[in-house]
């Protein structure tokens, strides 16, 4: 296997893992709920405290990564939430203002989470020509759902028999071997890597908009201020927000709303993240062929425009199906037409920014982990005013309007030029 792809499925597996250890207290919460008597209201913003420090330094992470490479970045990141993730399972009920307690570990759980997917960005800059970053971003982001989706049926397993927090501490060492894996096994650049032949080297240099170059940083005017990054951060915050509900909620929403049993709700709520992993390689797939044969404006913006608008239709078609199974099944529909689109924002993003890329995707992925932050409090609020099938409601509609921002994306920008 070519090295560049190597490295690219150990970035799939340490996205699945990094699921893994922030998903896992959606499931588990039930459980903390009764063990620290804690409500849905006050549990929403210990799902928004993990957001919170993840949005804030995603774009940080990404000068980091930047900055350091990769290779350093992801390690160090996959120790800090190791034993974050561990010190989850610690938080005990004799402790005072146990509340505070779970927000201040899950808030520094998301800050180390957040230099992941702004140094995969930095891995497929580096590595990958532009041709194959549909797929290779798909790749990566099918770990999204491979982990969310294996989350379930684990945990609720480990939590039956073992208890909540053997599932934390199961969670930490497998993303603590991860990280020490990947530091074995990765380097920044092509040219660093022993076992990288002369002929992908060649390759991969031909494939790439610019050499990537590490330590030649773009201003923060200069990304803040474009309109490109703005509206692709604003429709990644309406991603995010949809995305989220599926995260935090659905697990909670299938057993307390729809009525379905534990071993129901854990299996029933794999789909949608089974249909995240196959609609992010499916789209980066397609996103690359439409490319190559139509340009970036239909190959990166068109699937991201027709993905994005597709969950709309499906997230607001599932709130109409009585049947508690069948809409599980129009449900993951929309969180896989979702997905469809994942590649074609980091691609994007990888391409105009450059030497940047780490910086430029940290601060879209800011824009998406604020909508999670967002729908994580905001979306039991809105069932309890209303009704479930209007939090559903309002994600398509926040879909519908991300969907629209691409139309003013220029996919050929290369930002500072």
């Amino acid at each position: 296997m070519p090295i560049r792809w190597l490295l690219i499925f150990w970035m799939f597996a340490i996205g699945a893992i990094s699921f893994l250890d922030r998903v896992n207290i959606s499931i588990a919460g039930r459980f903390i709920q009764q063990e620290f008597h804690i409500t849905d209201l006050q549990l929403g913003p210990v799902f928004s405290a993990f957001l919170v420090g993840y949005a804030l330094c995603q774009a940080p992470a990404g000068r980091l990564a930047d900055r350091f490479g990769p290779r350093l970045i992801v390690t160090l990141g996959t120790l800090w939430w190791g034993v974050f993730t561990a010190l989850t399972a610690m938080v005990s009920a004799r402790m005072a203002s146990v509340l505070l307690v779970l927000l201040a570990v899950r808030f520094s759980l998301g800050a180390g989470e957040a230099v992941l997917f702004p140094a995969s960005n930095r891995v497929v800059a580096n590595w990958i020509p532009s041709q194959e970053r549909g797929l290779a971003n798909g790749i990566i982001f099918a770990g999204v759902g491979a982990g969310a989706g294996i989350t379930p049926p684990l945990v609720t397993y480990i939590v039956l028999h073992y208890g909540w927090r053997a599932s934390f501490w199961v969670s930490a060492v497998i993303g603590l071997a991860a990280g020490a894996a990947w530091y074995w096994l990765a380097r920044d650049r092509p040219e660093e890597h022993p076992w990288v032949t002369a002929q992908e080297t060649a390759l991969i240099e031909r494939g790439l908009p610019e050499p990537p170059e590490i330590g030649k940083p773009l201003p923060w005017r200069t990304i803040f201020g474009s309109k490109d990054v703005l509206a692709i951060a604003f429709s990644y915050f309406t991603y995010g927000y949809a995305a989220w509900i599926f995260f935090a909620w659905f697990f909670i929403y299938l057993s307390k709303v729809r009525g379905l049993d534990l071993k129901s709700s854990s299996y029933y709520s794999m789909l949608p993240f089974v249909a995240m992993s196959v609609g992010s390689t499916v789209g980066g797939r397609i996103s690359d062929i439409l490319t190559r044969r139509y340009g970036n404006r239909i190959g990166r913006c068109g699937v991201a425009v027709a993905g994005i608008a597709l969950a709309a239709v499906f997230i607001a078609s599932g709130t109409q199906v009585e049947s508690a199974r069948l809409a599980s099944v129009v449900l993951a529909g929309g969180a896989g037409a979702l997905y469809l689109a994942q590649s074609s924002f980091w691609s994007v993003t990888a391409d105009m920014a450059g030497a940047s890329a780490g910086s430029v995707s940290g601060v879209m992925n800011m824009g998406g982990q604020i909508g999670g932050i967002v729908t994580a409090s905001l979306t039991p609020l809105i069932a309890q005013q209303f009704s479930w099938t209007a939090s559903f409601l309002v994600a398509a509609a926040l879909c519908a309007v991300g969907s629209l921002a691409w139309l003013v994306v220029d996919p050929e920008v290369e930002l500072g030029r």
